[in-house]
């Protein structure tokens, strides 16, 4: 049953510009206009011309040919050799800050969640350099640790990624191979480890993946699961939603299955009938944007943090609203 619905005030999208929470409907198509910078910065901002609102990337290291991979903990990131999974995908955020200030924010197309810089000194006794970059929920309008500028990196196409602090996004590993840590790096540090090549990912014609099986009977009951915190509020045709209209329930395990089962089973209960079909979407944060959701929830790692699911119905405009592309 039910909990009932709770306060949980903010925007559906972050906006391209500081958004009000104070609105009583939220909507996924919120983004302020850009503005038309100048010649000057345009030529200052050269390379981040290569990276397009609401594009998706993968982004692999020069020195290693691997990608940057958001890891299933939800929290840390690393480098994996194959692109060809979701975990692997970046989606682009563009941020437009105070004058002609414009900054790249980076989401998992996994799990939602935004590329971040920290002041954590990474593990030094695994190989890593410098300071831990993780993934981290947009909870704040002008969240520095999840700001990044596209730079260049001398001759060719690479970039690289500088964090408002100061801080360059590297590989780690170049003597020690089996490192496959990815960390943050002052700037006196950076080498070629903080090269990028950004690779388009092109759009998928298909629509959304399958949601993955349900998991093995046997092994879900001999080795039992945490309990995590589901919130959730559904979509209106048009892919809005009430922000004093979340749900609250407790939910055991990870299979993305069986949540979209319990979610339909919710809505069924409060609608009093079963809906044809539903579409989820992740919202990483208050200011977080919809991330369709299609792979099992991150591991459990022992904190209390809730997972903000959008419910869209099948059939209606709203679910098509959040792009998607073909990584896999």
């Amino acid at each position: 049953m039910v909990s009932g619905a709770l306060k949980y005030p903010g925007v559906a999208l972050a906006p391209d510009v500081t958004a009000s929470t104070n609105s009583q409907q939220s909507s996924p198509l919120l983004a302020g206009v850009p503005r038309n910078p100048t010649a000057s910065a345009l030529q200052r901002r050269r390379p981040m011309d290569r990276f397009h609102d609401r594009q998706h990337v993968w982004l692999r290291s020069r020195v290693h040919g691997t990608y940057l991979k958001a890891n299933s903990d939800g929290k840390t990131v690393s480098l994996r050799g194959r692109r060809a999974s979701l975990k692997a995908a970046w989606t682009v955020h563009i941020y437009h800050g105070e004058g002609d200030a414009v900054y790249l924010l980076l989401h998992s197309a996994a799990y939602g969640r935004y590329l971040a810089a920290t002041t954590t000194r990474a593990p030094l006794g695994l190989g890593h350099n410098g300071f831990r970059a993780e993934q981290r929920n947009y909870d704040e309008p002008d969240m520095q640790a999840i700001m990044w500028e596209a730079v260049g990196a001398g001759s060719g196409d690479d970039v690289m990624l500088r964090n408002v602090g100061g801080c360059y996004l590297r590989a780690n590993g170049r003597y020690l191979r089996w490192s496959t840590g990815v960390s943050v790096e002052d700037m006196d540090r950076v080498s070629t480890m903080a090269h990028w090549i950004v690779e388009p990912i092109p759009a998928r014609e298909a629509g959304m993946p399958d949601l993955p099986g349900p998991p093995n009977r046997v092994l879900y009951m001999v080795l039992g699961q945490a309990w995590r915190t589901i919130v959730f509020v559904r979509a209106n045709a048009e892919g809005f939603y009430d922000e004093h209209g979340w749900h609250m329930f407790p939910f055991r395990g990870r299979s993305v299955n069986h949540l979209r089962n319990e979610l339909a089973d919710r809505i069924a209960f409060i609608d009093g009938q079963y809906p044809d079909g539903i579409a989820m979407c992740v919202r990483a944060g208050l200011y977080g944007r919809l991330t369709p959701l299609v792979v099992d929830l991150p591991r459990y790692s022992g904190h209390a943090e809730a997972h903000q699911i959008v419910v869209m119905m099948s059939g209606t405009p709203g679910e098509s609203l959040p792009p998607y592309f073909g990584a896999v």
